[in-house]
């Protein structure tokens, strides 16, 4: 009986405001048609109307309003005449035929005295007719008072359009009311926490349960292993709460992901969600944000509040530096920032008189140093989880993930190559190649997916699109391939520079050209390693001034990256030996919202004098090492010329192998 009742319940047809609408449309629409629809009006011109009065065919004439006049037409004559065959018997608007007795015309006339005037001008055209051979004064009298155009008028009032422009406002003022009070209550059908214009006091995190799950799961998060860890505690927690608190454990409140963009933070919270098979509410830090004033803080109390009728339940804030920046640091709001407002409630609500028993709070952000130390504190986010980048095994294991559903070649493409060809990748750049390998292969028509469109799909993320359609004259491009050449001969005689893997001079992005390298995966370098990296970038320009006798601004990048790894190594790190172990970092991130340095005038002095000389010692190893290897250097810039794009192989040839490389092996 219970699902037959159900089947009722969902066959009933429930009132909608829309059937209102519906009904004020149709009744309107049956004032027009129906308003003299049962009669014929044709409008009549005067050219027309004048050759009717002139033969004395209507009946009678009704002046409306002083608007128009109503000129019926005597029955007797209408099938008669082909003058009125416009006004013949025929059927009506549904059907019936129109009765004969109230067919007439409509003349329209401008001016109500203009139309006494033309009708007194047919008065004078019967009168000149009727009394030509008339002597007798009495008798043309007579006939002059007899040819007269009688006219009835006539006031007259449209009830329909009369009611029409009274009630139409009326119900459009309705309308409206309603419509604002459907506001007023948030009406949204989509069942969404807090919709509607006087609702923006409302949270607008969206709610996942048994009703809309949430399909990821951590089958679906390749990788992350120690951040899958620690989250899965929580999940294990929400499952099965008394494995922990027979023991007097309480699971962390707060846990904070904090990584670089890509590493996978929102997609580990979804598979938390997918997972814990509890509520999870998931919003963005922005969402906060509003023009009005208190209004996220109210959302903030709105949260909660939903969480706990629901506990135990998961919120998870998705870019929370929105709202989460360190208190004080905005000079320009005062004391009043909205942002602020917001951020003391989300502090009282994490962990303040209230409780939140049941609620966990997962938050990510790849700004961790700039939010505010009270939000870090234990009892709001205990643990901050690290995602960093993946390393060789985890980008692998990535690879299985997104290449599950590609048509690849699995004799060809060898996933541990594809790992160990992209170093640095995070997990959304290796999500990006895999989709942008099949791309290319489609573009090619190809119907499975080779080794080369993913290395192709490589250096389309790392350079950009290839332009080989770009106009380049023969010395630009003879200047570029000695500039990228310079790049591989110098990194080449480097011990700690990165491996070249290729060289070419087809424009890719923003470069008219570029020395692809295989970094190595470290965990720290030396001042040795640092200082190659930077010879190597500087090679170049060397190159240019070497071969050229004159340098171009096409070393931009790397005199950008030589000044800052410079910069670095001088004010960061300590690997000066005039400025000596000193560090002037700030991990706190404090330092961007002030205008003055950490140091002195004259310590910038030095500073600037320190990076100055490590670059120009940098150029003149790079230029010695280009000087002795000048003739392999020709020899490689031409060849570049000839196939625009070179690989290690070809300067084996040329070089030789590596002497350090020997040594190792």
């Amino acid at each position: 009986m219970k699902k037959d009742n159900k089947k009722i319940k969902k066959n009933t047809i429930k009132f909608n405001i829309y059937w209102v609408y519906i009904l004020i449309f149709v009744v309107v629409g049956i004032m027009f048609f129906t308003n003299d629809s049962s009669e014929i009006n044709r409008d009549i011109s005067w050219d027309k109307l004048q050759k009717v009065l002139l033969k004395k065919d209507y009946q009678k004439i009704i002046v409306v309003n002083k608007e128009f006049a109503e000129i019926y037409i005597k029955p007797e004559v209408i099938d008669k005449d082909t003058l009125y065959k416009d006004i013949q018997t025929k059927p009506g608007l549904f059907g019936n035929k129109v009765s004969q007795k109230h067919a007439f015309y409509v003349y329209k006339f401008g001016d109500f005295s203009y139309f006494r005037d033309q009708l007194k001008d047919v008065e004078n055209q019967w009168i000149a007719k009727d009394t030509i051979g008339v002597e007798s004064i009495e008798k043309r009298n007579e006939i002059i008072a007899n040819q007269r155009i009688n006219f009835t008028p006539q006031t007259r009032k449209n009830f329909w359009s009369d009611s029409l422009s009274f009630i139409l406002p009326l119900v459009i003022m309705i309308a409206i009311w309603i419509l604002f009070f459907r506001l007023m209550r948030g009406g949204n059908s989509s069942g969404g926490m807090g919709g509607g214009i006087f609702n923006v006091g409302k949270s607008k995190a969206r709610l996942y349960d048994k009703e809309n799950d949430v399909k990821v799961t951590f089958a679906d998060v390749a990788g992350l292993e120690g951040a899958k860890l620690e989250v899965m505690e929580i999940v294990d927690f929400l499952k099965n709460p008394k494995k922990y608190t027979n023991l007097g454990g309480k699971i962390p409140k707060g846990a904070l992901l904090v990584g670089q963009p890509g590493t996978g933070k929102t997609l580990l919270a979804k598979a938390v969600a997918g997972e814990a098979k509890v509520p999870f509410f998931s919003i963005s830090g922005s969402d906060f944000v509003e023009m009005f004033v208190g209004v996220g803080a109210s959302r903030v109390r709105d949260l909660f509040k939903t969480a706990k009728e629901k506990a135990p339940c998961i919120i998870f804030i998705d870019e929370i530096d929105a709202i989460g920046r360190a208190r004080g640091k905005n000079l320009a709001s005062g004391g009043n920032d909205e942002r602020e407002n917001t951020l003391n409630q989300l502090l009282t609500e994490m962990d303040g008189f209230g409780t939140n028993a049941g609620v966990i709070i997962l938050a990510a952000t790849n700004r961790a140093d700039v939010l505010d130390k009270a939000l870090l504190r234990a009892g709001r986010f205990d643990r901050q989880i690290y995602v960093d980048l993946p390393d060789l095994e985890e980008r692998k294991a990535i690879f299985v993930v997104h290449t599950k559903n590609l048509k690849y070649d699995k004799n060809e493409v060898d996933l541990d190559f594809l790992a160990k060809q992209t170093p640095g990748f995070s997990g959304a750049d290796i999500a990006n190649m895999c989709n942008e390998a099949a791309l290319i292969a489609a573009r090619h028509n190809k119907k499975i997916i080779g080794k080369q469109d993913f290395l192709d799909a490589v250096d389309r993320i790392i350079g950009g699109l290839e332009k080989k359609n770009k106009v380049i004259s023969p010395k630009e491009k003879e200047r570029i391939a000695y500039h990228e050449a310079g790049h591989a001969t110098v990194s080449w005689f480097l011990e700690f520079a990165h491996p070249l893997v290729k060289v070419t001079i087809v424009p890719r992005g923003q470069a008219l050209g570029a020395a692809w390298y295989l970094p190595e995966e470290r965990q720290i370098t030396t001042k040795t390693q640092l200082l190659h990296q930077m010879i190597s970038l500087l090679g170049g320009r060397a190159t240019e001034e070497l071969i050229f006798n004159e340098v171009s601004t096409g070393a931009l990048n790397d005199l950008e990256r030589t000044t800052k790894m410079a910069y670095s190594m001088v004010a960061y790190y300590g690997l000066n030996e005039k400025i000596g172990n000193l560090s002037y970092y700030d991990s706190s991130g404090q330092s961007e919202y002030g205008f003055t340095k950490p140091f002195s005038e004259k310590t910038a002095e030095e500073i600037d004098n320190e990076i100055h000389l490590m670059i120009e010692n940098a150029y003149k190893k790079a230029k010695e090492i280009l000087s002795e290897h000048k003739e392999q250097l020709d020899i490689l810039a031409k060849l570049l010329i000839e196939r625009e794009v070179i690989f290690r192989e070809d300067l084996e040839e040329i070089y030789g192998q590596r002497p350090f490389e020997e040594s190792k092996s």
